[in-house]
């Protein structure tokens, strides 16, 4: 059962961070836009590509007022020699522009329904949560596959389109500064006609 449209589950774990370990709790950042990349385990393989894409994205979704956090099941500790290891070792080169969270326990994978019960891990899953703490969009892939952070940036901005221009929808492969249309038959009708 999907979760979009739906309230975000909250959780609080610790997480990993700039130097430290500290608590994160996800309705602490209400009124921020949130990015929940969750991803199978620290030191595997599709997981540093798309860990550290995002963390170069970072600052670019922060100036849109969207805060990333990275959940795996290791625990902050491995989360730290995971951020510290080399690249050329496997690891993150020893920074990164977003806390890593720790859900040991597997109950934020479980709650947003992709805990591969019998793997002890999650699948590769994306949330976008709004401000208001409603889950607008998740993306779900299998281990094999990673995700694509200029995708997931497009979504984002089409929501806070949507959200601040009431009555107007994204068309497919709508992108910022392209035109939205009206939500109504005379609007696709004028979209439809022009483009």
């Amino acid at each position: 059962m999907s979760l979009v449209g739906k309230t975000a589950p909250d959780f609080e774990l610790e997480g990993y961070f700039d130097g430290q370990i500290s608590r994160y709790k996800l309705s602490d950042y209400r009124k921020k836009w949130v990015l929940l990349l969750f991803y199978p385990l620290d030191f595997s393989f599709v997981c540093p590509t798309e860990v550290l894409n995002f963390s170069a994205a970072a600052e670019k979704f922060c100036g849109l007022n969207c805060q990333i956090f990275g959940i795996s099941v290791d625990s902050v500790y491995v989360h730290k020699a995971w951020v510290d290891t080399k690249r050329e070792d496997g690891g993150l080169g020893g920074s990164l522009n977003y806390p890593l969270l720790s859900d040991l326990n597997k109950g934020a994978a479980r709650d947003y329904g992709i805990l591969m019960e019998g793997e002890g891990v999650s699948l590769r899953g994306l949330f976008l949560i709004s401000p208001e703490g409603l889950i607008m969009h998740a993306t779900i892939n299998s281990l094999s596959v990673g995700r694509s952070v200029a995708e997931a940036m497009r979504i984002m901005k089409a929501f806070q389109f949507v959200s601040s221009h009431e009555g107007q929808v994204c068309p497919a492969d709508w992108e910022d500064g392209k035109d939205a249309m009206v939500a109504n038959s005379d609007g696709v009708k004028e979209y439809l006609a022009n483009h």
